[in-house]
């Protein structure tokens, strides 16, 4: 008989302020969805803690009936967005946000280590999947739309051909879209790596604005006189080193067994947006060696993903809302103004939903709601909550007892 872990006769959840700088706006859930969360389950409470800087502000809360306090001991799960910094970690609560350490980055170590130390139960949002390991609840496609939008804003500047506002100042999809539609873009190529949320949602960006979709072909060896973008996906940048053509199970099961094809796009393409992910072994998209190819051609890249050090050698650090775009220099590999003629434009802003926290905290929680809330009353029936658990009881669960060596410095 499984046991009961989940259930509470009054479970209380709280929402904790984002402590981490630059601050977030977004919130996993919105005033409307905790008022709706309050009618649905009888032995659910909520509080919020207070914070001037998210989106909905603490009188949107309190209009619907939702307590906003000072601090949220008293509660059971605590849920945020963003890493807690180490020193606001409160001791044996389970927590829900973004710990950014499933591959193990470096910078986030000492983050979980004290998550083990202070015995919580940690819940990252990128470990809530289904059965089938599919993601149930993301800001990606959010995430896509800003940096869509983002990769023409420093197109344009760096070209100094138009001036698009910060998506901040703008408050929905329909609006950013609104703003390209004014643009009369060059004859450009722009290569769109990845097809999870993410890509898709740059990919809406692209067709909103009716941009002209070709294929690898087309997009390879045709010349256009209309800017044209092409979706590509895992195999279309990969190739084993055998040369055996296999489907993608086959790269995500042996990524190290594959090599990347990306140069054939650098040769043509102008912009690059980001939007696939990348798993530990898998290969670099493309090299600091590659950036400083005479072959190499793209001048803009919007890194969506953002791993810094990783896949995409012009990503050498994240830029922020306020500073968004910084210049890479393939030939010395270091920083330089975006403007400077033989730079790449970067950006590489690592919290793009924070630019649209709206529409980005509304869709979350509708998710999170759909979920992760059920399953703390339900006996966690479908294991939502088993298999997003990373610690237990001062230890890595058995699905991430594969951090240990990095939580032990090896």
């Amino acid at each position: 008989m499984k046991q009961i872990l989940y259930q509470y006769y009054i479970m209380k959840i709280g929402i904790l302020k984002e402590r981490k700088n630059p601050p977030d706006r977004r919130v996993v859930l919105s005033p409307k969805k905790c008022a709706e969360l309050l009618k649905l389950y009888s032995q659910l409470e909520i509080k919020v803690e207070s914070s001037d800087t998210r989106f909905f502000r603490d009188e949107d809360y309190k209009n619907e009936g939702i307590e906003v306090c000072e601090d949220v001991l008293d509660c059971d799960v605590l849920l945020g967005v963003k890493e807690v910094p180490v020193d606001n970690l409160i001791p044996n609560k389970k927590y829900f946000f973004f710990s950014h350490t499933i591959k193990k980055q470096k910078h986030n170590r000492d983050l979980l280590r004290a998550i083990l130390a202070k015995n919580i139960e940690l819940y990252d949002h990128e470990t809530i999947v289904d059965k089938n390991n599919n993601r149930l609840v993301a800001f990606g496609i959010y995430a896509g739309f800003v940096g869509a939008y983002n990769a023409f804003r420093t197109y344009g500047l760096k070209f100094n051909l138009f001036n698009l506002p910060k998506a901040e100042e703008l408050h929905d999809k329909k609006m950013l879209i609104d703003e390209l539609k004014k643009l009369k873009l060059p004859t450009i190529k722009v290569v769109l790596t990845g097809k999870g949320r993410v890509g898709n949602g740059a990919k809406e960006m692209l067709d909103g604005v009716k941009m002209r979709e070709v294929t690898v072909d087309e997009f390879l060896n045709k010349t256009f006189d209309e800017p044209v973008y092409v979706q590509i996906d895992v195999l279309d940048y990969n190739i084993r080193k055998d040369g055996i053509i296999k489907d993608e199970n086959d790269f995500f099961r042996n990524p190290q067994e594959y090599e990347s094809d990306f140069m054939r796009f650098a040769k043509v393409a102008d912009l690059y947006i980001t939007g696939h992910f990348y798993g530990v072994g898998a290969p670099y998209i493309f090299t600091k060696e590659d950036a400083n190819s005479s072959d190499f051609k793209i001048k803009v890249v919007a890194d969506i993903s953002c791993d810094v050090d990783g896949p995409v050698a012009s990503t050498i650090r994240s830029s922020t809302i306020e500073d968004p775009i910084y210049g890479y220099n393939p030939k010395t590999g270091q920083e330089v103004n975006y403007m400077d003629k033989d730079a790449i434009a970067v950006m590489a802003i690592d919290n793009l939903p924070c630019e649209l926290p709206k529409d980005a905290s509304e869709g979350f929680g509708e998710n999170f709601a759909k979920y992760v809330i059920p399953a703390f009353f339900n006996n966690d029936k479908d294991d939502v909550l088993q298999r997003a658990k990373m610690t237990e009881n001062g230890k890595l669960t058995e699905r991430f007892s594969y951090l240990q060596d990095f939580v032990d410095g090896k």
